[in-house]
């Protein structure tokens, strides 16, 4: 299914991050997300995140199993992933490093 999130992918390169505490060793990553079928939820790390309808007060997205909210969005050109007044440390997944430069160079 095509809507914004998914871009009628099977898989994107998204930023993933964990508001309520960690993700595999960072608060936030950079990595390659698949979506479900009809695109409202995506897997990410072994985890399975479903959209929160407006209903999350810090993401968009929750953890179905531990209901720990996510923020996910697509990858920005000029690396301002996190909020502004932010201090996260992102994390670049290893298999994601080579798209995610080529993402931040296209922007050039």
């Amino acid at each position: 299914m095509k809507n914004q999130l998914t871009r009628g992918l099977k898989r994107r390169l998204m930023y993933v991050e964990n508001k309520e505490g960690d993700l595999d060793g960072a608060r936030a990553r950079i990595g390659w997300v698949t979506f479900s079928k009809s695109g409202k939820s995506v897997r990410y790390r072994g985890r399975s995140l479903a959209r929160s309808g407006g209903q999350g007060v810090l993401g968009n997205y929750f953890d179905e199993t531990s209901g720990e909210e996510f923020w996910v969005s697509g990858v920005k050109q000029d690396g301002s992933n996190t909020h502004p007044n932010s201090s996260v440390t992102v994390i670049i997944d290893e298999d994601a490093a080579e798209a995610y430069q080529a993402h931040r160079a296209s922007r050039a």
